[in-house]
């Protein structure tokens, strides 16, 4: 089983990337039921979040690849910085400190203990009829015809109509030189000193 396949992701946590990776580091290389049991009883801030992140890979691993969760292990799980939202806060004698509110996105991957030979299941495609299959002869003369009669009818509506003059385009430079004369108003508008 390729190794990039099974993964599930997490962007945009509200959480410092150092602050994950300490519970990241801690499931690294477990089997799953050995992960789950950690992150549950773990008092950190992200380990509710890992866990999350956890089942869902098992279900990708159960739904995607028909898997046992008994033979799973997490293989790798990587935490990367996100965008830092930048705030600032007073100072005195007027000076600002930045505020650096840190995300972090995890990604996570699955592997096998005991390698199986199963695949990914695939998409059944529709069978697609021919057209000598999906109806008689006589049938096909009959839309022939109709696709001619079509194409006729298109080549009759690509010849567009005269507008009058000044339909379109006079009146927009009209009223677009209206609202540039009125804006040029309210700048000169002001008193004098």
């Amino acid at each position: 089983m390729i190794m990039s396949e099974i993964k599930a992701s997490l962007y945009n946590i509200r959480m410092s990337p150092r602050k994950v990776r300490l519970v990241a580091n801690l499931i690294s290389r477990m089997p799953v039921a050995k992960a789950k049991a950690q992150l549950t009883f773990l008092v950190k801030k992200p380990a509710p979040f890992i866990l999350k992140l956890l089942n869902s890979a098992v279900a990708n691993a159960k739904h995607n690849f028909q898997l046992e969760e008994d033979n799973l292990k997490v293989e790798k799980i990587v935490v990367e910085a996100g965008a830092t939202l930048k705030r600032w806060l007073p100072r005195a004698m007027g000076r600002a400190s930045a505020i650096h509110k840190r995300t972090c996105s995890i990604t996570l991957w699955l592997g096998e203990i005991n390698p199986t030979a199963k695949t990914k299941k695939k998409n059944a495609k529709p069978e697609v009829l021919k057209e000598a299959e999906a109806l008689p002869a006589a049938d096909t003369a009959k839309i022939k015809e109709i696709e001619t009669e079509k194409t006729d009818d298109k080549k009759i509506k690509e010849i567009a109509p005269a507008r009058p003059y000044g339909a379109l385009g006079e009146a927009k430079k009209r009223n677009f030189s209206r609202q540039t004369v009125g804006s040029l108003k309210k700048v000169f508008r002001r008193k004098s000193i």
